[in-house]
Parts: C-alpha cells; sequence; structure tokens
C-alpha cells in the first residue's frame, strides 16, 4: 500500500472530515431520498394505475425503463456543466425541473402520456446521481470516499423503508376530489423536490472555500490534501475528460455499473407486486410494510461494508462478494413458495445490491479527477443506468411468456454473477492512490 492516502488523509484533521459529514452528507442524503422516490414510486402506483390504464406487464416495463433512456442521453452534458457552473446552481436546476415533470406524470391520461412523461423524467433528471458522486470528491479525500458515498446512497433503502409504507397508505386512503389514488402518490410525492431545489440553491456550497461552516485553515487543509491527491492523479493518470470516454478501464467499470444496475431497479420496480402475489390477502399498506424488511437489511450491511472497505482500502472484493450474495438469492427465489422465506431471499437481495455501491463508486476517483471525473463517473453510471431500462424489460417479457416473476428473477441474478466476476476481472490500478 503506497504512502499517498496516509498523508493527504493526514493533512484534513478527524474534526474537519466530522464537520464536512454533518453538514454536507445529511442534506444530500435527503435530496437522494427525494430522486429515487420520484423515479420508483410508480413500482408502487402500479398497484392501481395499471388496471385503471390498462397497462399489461410489458408495457409497465417500458414505462419504468423508458426513464433512464432519457437518463442516458443527457448524463454527460449534465456532468460536464455541473463542474463548469458549479453544484449549487446545477443541481437546483435538476430538483426543480424534475419536480415539475414528477407532478405532472400525475395527471397523464393514457399510457402513450406517461412514456413521454417518464421520458422526460429522465432528461430532468440526468447528471444528478453522477454529480453528487463528483460533488463528494470535491470534499473527500480517497480514504473517507466510500463512507460518504454509501451515506449518501443509504437513500435507496432508507427511501424504500419509509416511502413504500406511505406509498402503501396513500394508495389504500388517498382519494381526494374524486381523483385516483395513484395520480395522488405520484403529485405529492414530486413536490418535495421542487422545495429541495429551493434549499439546494440556499443551503449546498459548491466548493470548500464556499462553505461558511469552515475556517479558512480548515479551508486550506482540505484544499492542500485533495489538491495533493489531484496532482498525484495528474501524474499518473494525465488524461483529459475526452480521453476518460475513451478509457478502457471507464468502460470496464460501466460495463459492470450495467450488470448491478439491471439488479437494483428490477427489485425496485417489481418488489411491490413480487410481494403482493406472495399472497392474495396482503393489502397495499401490508404490502408496503413487508417491503421495508429487506431495504432495513440493506441499509445496516451497506454501512457495514463500506467503512470495512475504507478501512481496508479495498473495493474490488468488498463489491464482489455481496454481489455474489444477492446473485444466489436471486435465483433461490424462485425455487420457493413460502412468503417468509421469501422475504429472507429477498433480504439477501438488498444486502447484495445496495453494498456493492459505495466500494464500487470509489474506484473512478482512484484515477479520474476534474473533467476527466466529470465525463468518466457520468459515463460509468449513464451506461450503468442503462440497466434501468434492461432489467425490468427482461422481467416484462418473461412475465408477459410464463405468468410467472420466478425466471425473470433467475435471469437478473444472472447479471449480478457478471458483475462480480467482471469486478475480479478488474486488475487493480498499480498507478492509483490505493495500492
Amino acid at each position: 500500500m503506497g504512502t499517498a492516502p496516509a498523508v493527504t488523509s493526514a493533512s484534513i484533521d478527524a474534526k474537519t472530515i466530522r464537520k464536512i459529514r454533518v453538514k454536507i452528507l445529511p442534506f444530500l442524503f435527503l435530496l437522494y431520498v427525494i430522486a429515487y422516490l420520484d423515479r420508483t414510486n410508480i413500482g408502487f402506483a402500479a398497484l392501481t394505475m395499471n388496471r385503471d390504464l390498462n397497462i399489461n406487464s410489458q408495457q409497465y416495463s417500458l414505462l419504468v425503463g423508458i426513464f433512464f433512456l432519457g437518463y442516458f442521453l443527457f448524463e454527460i452534458p449534465s456532468n460536464l456543466l455541473l463542474h463548469k457552473i458549479g453544484a449549487r446552481i446545477w443541481i437546483t436546476r435538476i430538483l426543480i425541473t424534475w419536480g415539475i415533470v414528477a407532478m405532472l406524470t400525475g395527471m397523464v391520461r393514457s399510457v402513450g402520456h406517461l412514456y413521454v412523461a417518464r421520458f422526460s423524467l429522465g432528461i430532468a433528471e440526468a447528471g444528478f446521481f453522477p454529480g453528487i458522486i463528483l460533488y463528494l470528491t470535491y470534499w473527500f479525500p480517497q480514504r473517507e470516499q466510500a463512507r460518504a458515498i454509501a451515506f449518501f446512497l443509504l437513500a435507496l433503502p432508507v427511501t424504500s423503508i419509509l416511502g413504500a409504507p406511505a406509498s402503501g397508505l396513500v394508495l389504500d386512503h388517498v382519494h381526494w376530489l374524486g381523483i385516483s389514488s395513484w395520480r395522488w402518490l405520484l403529485i405529492l410525492e414530486g413536490l418535495p423536490a421542487i422545495l429541495g431545489g429551493i434549499l439546494t440553491y440556499f443551503l449546498l456550497p459548491s466548493r470548500p472555500d464556499e462553505a461558511n461552516f469552515l475556517t479558512p485553515e480548515e479551508k486550506r487543509s482540505v484544499r492542500a490534501a485533495l489538491g495533493a491527491e489531484d496532482d498525484h492523479k495528474r501524474q499518473t493518470h494525465d488524461i483529459s475528460a475526452l480521453q476518460a470516454l475513451c478509457s478502457g478501464r471507464v468502460w470496464h467499470l460501466a460495463s459492470i455499473g450495467f450488470t448491478m444496475t439491471v439488479g437494483l431497479y428490477s427489485i425496485s420496480f417489481w418488489m411491490p407486486q413480487f410481494v403482493k402475489s406472495l399472497s392474495s390477502h396482503y393489502s397495499n399498506t401490508a404490502v408496503g410494510f413487508l417491503v421495508t424488511i429487506p431495504n432495513l437489511v440493506g441499509l445496516v450491511s451497506m454501512i457495514l461494508v463500506s467503512r470495512s472497505s475504507d478501512r481496508r482500502l479495498e473495493r474490488r472484493y468488498h463489491a464482489a462478494i455481496p454481489a455474489i450474495v444477492g446473485a444466489i438469492a436471486l435465483i433461490l427465489l424462485g425455487t420457493t413458495n413460502s412468503p417468509a422465506l421469501s422475504i429472507v431471499l429477498l433480504s439477501l437481495v438488498t444486502l447484495g445490491i445496495y453494498s456493492f455501491y459505495g466500494p464500487f463508486f470509489s474506484l473512478p476517483s482512484e484515477f479520474l479527477s476534474g473533467f476527466s471525473a466529470a465525463s468518466g463517473i457520468a459515463l460509468i453510471n449513464s451506461i450503468g443506468n442503462l440497466g434501468g431500462f434492461v432489467g425490468p424489460n427482461v422481467i416484462g417479457y418473461i412475465v408477459t411468456r410464463t405468468g410467472s416473476l420466478n425466471g425473470g428473477l433467475a435471469a437478473i441474478g444472472i447479471s449480478l454473477f457478471a458483475s462480480a466476476a467482471l469486478l475480479l476481472l478488474l486488475k487493480p490500478d498499480r498507478k492509483s492512490l490505493m495500492k
């Protein structure tokens, strides 16, 4: 292990790191809760929306997947603009735009309108996630990044833990003004994005130098530590934004992200319907509460795995082993009809998927910085998010052909195995900060 990580981390004292965590991460976490809720709440809306609009399994799969096509098209330019214009202004724009589109989605009258709304939502939200991953590199040295990313990504399980019961309750009890409950679900859950955008403009500093909560000495220490890491990257990996887009290592990471995201969004969009299928006696509210159990497991495992990854400065195995656990659990899901065992297996699936992301998204910043980081991280995420289009559509196709989710879940398990294999084939970067 090289000495660079210890040197750069030591120049930022623990008190400063804690202050940055407290001031920056909870707010970013809240924003991602809002983002993930707005892109996945259609999974709960489908419990009644599909019947109202006569949506079949394949149409539903295209609806959830088309979001990621819009996201893919605008991800890289959005991230480059964030790096150039500044995080505060650009993230404000993203939030307000997607909040408006999310609310308008609750007013659609046909499947065709819903296709347009979901595609537009992807365009509006493009750049948010990779933008935040890039933004965290402005504040945290390598030794701290997996935990910082994992704290931000805790929004994935927390959104389901809080959002699933809330969504179920809205579907069962909110029928105001004679408007369908699934419409209210989309409208009410889109409003926080607009409010979050306004708060972002006033509360989120673009860089440490703009942070009122840091003293001048603390700002200098952060600038010096991160500057030293950037200099090291430029000395060992001097690549431009365009070169990052052509980098074999970037594309290797993008393929890993793709195969894992196939699993993430397949589970996110289909889990409510899968749990509902376990018993005809489950109400929408009951489904919402049952969905929280796997997500609680995923939350705890994400924290533990990312902490271990930072402590050991090891990323590949910390991401690959959970992926294998999730893959095995997905394949086994199709072998049981027991509701209790199914929830246990779903918990292992979420453990595998959520634990993967903290270590994985620490890998690009080992060798990318500045505009190369902006373009490289955006490419990894945009290619990865195409898995959000492919995965649900694969399940929808198999459900249409077989009438069962089991075959689709097994296919997604194979994708997680592929993700683990690609991780293990990724050669350690001997030039990086982490050797």
